[in-house]
Order: structure tokens, then sequence, then C-alpha cells
């Protein structure tokens, strides 16, 4: 490896110092042609780190770092594997103040929100640290009682992970968490918007004590090209994604070439049913997390609320007057509630759904423009009398802006709620657990949250139906997309 490629550089982000490198092998590096690209703190517009930009030939070198890892770390002891997780948890918990800092300088998040991502992402690495030596098989006899069935559970293998710029931390933790307590071998790609959270996490990883080759970290502003090779190399048997809808689908194709095991997290447009004997106060509660969290730029926010005629304008009424109380300034400042969008296209496109929105006869009640000065920054907003066929009620909005949507029965309001191809989270608010569980039951998405407007947690199945994805993480089931099921049929017979 030459002296421009072993290149060792890091950066000081809020006071910490991070790692810019490629890891690759257990070593930093710098990228195959030297390039670097720029991260930018969204509430300033400024650069605050130039990251290593991984080529493909990067990424093929980081496969053959987790082919070659796979067979000692498939056939490490259980118990390793979650002394390591352990010791990462402690690690990232006794430097979350650090984690929360390059998640809001990168990010833009609160800071007190990013110190929530930490002790939510962290959560992931002690979960699957418990998990990982309960990956049990079965031992029977056979139907017929001539042999005996037995099962193993073995690691699909290299796993290629794709992480989002929203949750820098937690969506990267849930991931490798599940992986490396499997006993895979991993190749991480982060978004490129905040790839340094991710860099602070493979540092720990290492020092956790996790082997060379085991973990490889591959940042790239060359993300179709990058996928597009690693998913031709048969070596790769995983690929976990969580991002756009359209995206996921190109993958699930290229997966297709070598039959790879996928999971996919994918879009959503979730609905925040208040049904008519809602707690409104409560209601509004709910909704002010369920839709303001992270600025509105979470997969399971609240895209439509869809309220019961009956309670319709006490709920405006309430959500209004919070959402106009809201504080948006520099995630650093202690009064936050809302930081800035992720970058100025992202903040357009809110505009444009949202001027569109007006446009068709739409009512704003507060909110409903770019902030000036420096930064992305978004005023909440909400809408009243949208049109089901305007796009903001047909998209995933990512952004501080709430509609909602007036039904005239608690079965409008369901109906409403699973008019979208996606299925990711709904919420529903009702003091009657008779009718909480009639709604669910006919709510088609992978998560709903009752009477509450938060619905991730590590020991839960994380996923939707239809175009929101496959496969769940976290909870007891997510080291399951990890594993393979091996079939032995055993003879068992005396002989004579």
């Amino acid at each position: 490896m030459d002296a421009t490629i072993s290149v060792d550089r890091s950066a000081v982000v809020a006071g910490v110092q991070v790692k810019t490198g490629l890891y690759v092998g257990g070593r930093w590096r710098a990228s195959e042609d030297a390039s670097w690209f720029d991260v930018v703190d969204p509430s300033t517009g400024k650069v605050i780190a130039a990251v290593a930009d991984a080529t493909p030939s990067d990424a093929i070198a980081a496969l053959g770092s987790a082919a070659a890892a796979q067979a000692s770390w498939g056939r490490s002891s259980a118990r390793r594997r979650a002394e390591i997780l352990r010791a990462a948890f402690e690690a990232v918990t006794a430097r979350r103040e650090e984690f929360a800092s390059v998640i809001t300088a990168e990010m833009g998040r609160p800071y007190a929100q990013s110190l929530g991502e930490v002790d939510y992402g962290a959560e992931f690495l002690r979960w699957f640290a418990e998990q990982a030596a309960h990956v049990h098989g079965e031992f029977a006899a056979s139907p017929n009682g001539d042999f005996t069935i037995a099962t193993t559970r073995v690691p699909v293998g290299p796993s290629l992970l794709i992480t989002p710029w929203n949750f820098p931390l937690a969506m990267g933790t849930r991931k490798i968490g599940a992986a490396l307590a499997a006993g895979c071998t991993v190749i991480v790609k982060p978004a490129e918007q905040t790839p340094l959270t991710m860099a602070l996490l493979v540092d720990v990883l290492a020092q956790a004590g996790v082997p060379d080759g085991v973990v490889n970290f591959v940042p790239t502003t060359r993300a179709a090209d990058q996928s597009e090779t690693l998913m031709r190399d048969a070596r790769l048997r995983k690929v976990s994604f969580t991002g756009s809808t359209p995206v996921g689908s190109r993958l699930l194709e290229q997966a297709a070439r070598n039959v790879m095991r996928s999971s996919m997290e994918l879009g959503g447009n979730g609905p925040f049913l208040v049904l008519r004997d809602a707690d409104v106060p409560s209601a509004v509660n709910g909704a002010m997390v369920a839709k303001f969290r992270n600025g509105g730029q979470s997969c399971v926010a609240a895209n439509r609320f869809i309220v019961h005629e009956a309670v319709a304008e006490e709920f405006i009424e309430g959500l209004v007057k919070r959402t106009s109380a809201l504080v948006v300034a520099d995630g650093t400042a202690p009064v936050a509630d809302i930081g800035p969008l992720i970058d100025d296209r992202q903040r357009q496109r809110v505009q444009r759904l949202v001027d569109d929105a007006v446009a068709s006869g739409a009512q704003l009640h507060t909110g409903g423009w770019a902030l000036p000065g420096d930064g992305y920054f978004y005023a909440p907003t909400v809408l009243t009398h949208v049109p089901v066929s305007a796009p903001i009620m047909r998209e995933e909005v990512f952004g501080p802006v709430a509609t909602v949507t007036v039904a005239a029965s608690d079965d409008d309001a369901i109906d409403l709620a699973n008019d979208t191809p996606f299925g990711l989270v709904a919420f529903v608010y009702t003091q009657n657990m008779a009718r909480a569980l009639d709604a669910t039951s006919r709510l088609d998405a992978g998560m709903i949250g009752v009477n509450r407007g938060l619905v991730s947690e590590a020991g839960a199945p994380f996923g939707g139906t239809k175009a929101s994805g496959l496969g769940r993480e976290g909870g007891h089931t997510g080291i399951d997309e990890y594993l393979e099921t091996k079939y032995l049929a055993i003879d068992t017979t005396v002989p004579a």
C-alpha cells in the first residue's frame, strides 16, 4: 500500500477529534485516488471537515477484508462477540457528550435531542450483546421416527450496511450490532452528509476489540457506483439499507442477481389518527413528538394528521398554538426545539410541497416559509384543508410541516390512513381500548403507536409493510436478518 493511501487524517469537530479517512482491514487510510469531500454544518452552511471519498475499488478492498475475516469471526464464540459489543456500548455511553456534539455539528439536531439519539443508539449495542448467546437451533426426531432432525444457525456472511443521515449513530448501531452479534463481517457506507458520527463509532468499535477486517468503513459521494460494484460481487451475501423507496427498489434489483439476503427500511407516510373519543390534550402532546422530533426528519414521523370532526377544532387549535411556540435555532443553542433541515435542497423541496398545497387551496395556520440567514432553517408549519391529491399528502415530507385532515367518522379516518403505498408507522389516539385494537387490526402498517407519539425502541422489531420495506431491525427478530438456518439429517439408527 503506497504512502498516499496509508495517510491517517483526522479533524476536530465540535471539540472532538474524529478520524476522516476510510477504515479498511483495520487501517485508517485515504481513498485510492486521494479524493476528499466536504461535510457541512447545516446550521451555518460552513464546512466542518473533509472526509476521504471512497472509490469503487476502495469498496472492493473493503469487501475483500470483510470476506477474509468472515470465517474466523463467524467461528468466534457468542460470548466473545457479546463482550465486544458490551464494551462498545459502555464506550459510547461514556463518550455520549462527544457523540452528541458531532451529531449536532454535522446533522444540525438540537443537542438535547442528539444526546437522546446517543442513548437510543447505544442501546442497540447492549441489546444485541445480550442476544448473541441466544441463537438456538432445534433437535428432534423426524415425524416418522427414522432419523433425527437438527438445525443450527450460521452467519449469512459479509454484509453491506447503508445508513441514512437523519440518525447517523442509531441507524448504524441497529445494523452493526445485529450483524456482529450474528457473526457477520460488514462494510458500512454512511450518508455523505453525516459520515463523521459513523467514523467515531468505527473507531470506538476497533478500540472495543473488533478484529481487523470485521468492520470496514467506506464513506463516498459515489454511492450508486459503489453499491453497484459491491452488489455484483458474489462474496457479498447481505445488504441492509435505510433510505428512500426508489433507491431500495434499485438495490433489490441488484441483489436479485446473486440472490442476496436483503433488509430494506424505506419511505413512509405515517398517519396520525385522532378518533372521536380521544383525549385531545394527550393527542396534541403526542403529535408534537411524532411530528417535530428531529425537525420532522424521521422515517417514523407523522406525516398526515387525520382527526375526527368531533374533536378537530380543539385539536387544530392546540396543535397550532404549540407549533407556533417552537423555537427554531442552531442546534447548539439550549433553547432550540427545531434545528435546520439537512441541506438547502431538502429545504427547497419542503417549500415546494407547502407552496403547492397552499396554491391548491390549503389553509396555512402558522409557518410556511424558510427562515432568512445562514443555515437551512424552516419555520414549523401547520396546514389544513389540504386536497388529498396534493403531493404533500402523498410524499414523505421530511420536514417540520403538519397537515391536518378532518374525517367524518373513525372508519373514514382509517380508510384515509391506508390510502398510501407506504406502511411503515401509524399512530392512534383513543380512550377506548376495544376501539384501539379494532383500529390497529385494520391499519396497514408495520408499527403502530397507541396513545403515544414515539415507537422506536431497541427491544422492538422496527420495519414496515408494502413500499416501506422488507424485514425487521431490533427486537428479538433483528438478529435473524443476519442468520441462515442449516439443517442436518442425522441417521441415529442403532446397529443390530
